[in-house]
């Protein structure tokens, strides 16, 4: 008797990521290099000097066509805790549990408020059919465009990679220590233990 297993897919393998290289990461798409940027606050610039800003952003997209612009929160969002607790707050009967229910969403509906602004930008860099020194070559003449063009940003690195994907995938606050592979801290306490 044959048995027929479906082999599950990997979070990895999902969202078609293979590893992390020596510059960013490695999809079934091409290698990604991100880049940090600063942002700067339009709201006390002039007219003239955000249309400076966008013809600049014009000037480096025209020049790189292959970069990718990504805006995400840069904190963790609370919404889905806040809707727990409005639930509780709404089925709860003791009055004491209802003040404690209360405390917590006026303390996440505090740290929302303070965090509401904090947006992360980053520029991505898709290398696609390229050996690693030619992705070094590309990552290092977008990065020079970059500051070229006014933008203050840096590559990022790959804990700050890993800290990006689990905020943009709302997985944890602490991505940069989280395992490179599925499941990999298994693997690794498996082999200790034995």
């Amino acid at each position: 008797m044959q048995k027929n297993q479906k082999k599950g897919s990997s979070v990895q393998d999902l969202l078609g990521i293979k590893t992390f290289t020596r510059y960013g990461l490695s999809t079934k798409n091409g290698e990604l290099v991100f880049y940090l940027v600063s942002p700067t606050n339009i709201s006390v610039l002039s007219h003239t000097s955000i249309e400076t800003k966008i013809h600049h952003l014009m000037m480096l997209l025209s020049t790189h066509p292959e970069i990718e612009i990504v805006c995400t929160d840069s904190q963790e969002c609370f919404d889905d805790n806040k809707a727990f607790l409005l639930d509780r707050l709404r089925e709860e009967q003791n009055p004491q549990v209802r003040k404690l229910l209360r405390k917590d969403v006026d303390f996440l509906d505090r740290a929302q408020a303070e965090m509401s602004t904090a947006r992360q930008f980053l520029f991505a860099l898709r290398c696609k059919n390229m050996k690693p020194e030619q992705v070094f070559t590309a990552a290092n003449a977008v990065e020079k465009t970059i500051s070229e063009q006014g933008f203050e940003a840096h590559r990022m690195k790959k804990a700050e990679i890993k800290r990006f994907l689990a905020t943009y995938f709302e997985a944890s606050m602490n991505g940069d220590a989280m395992p490179d592979g599925d499941g990999e801290q298994y693997l690794e306490q498996e082999e200790e233990d034995a």
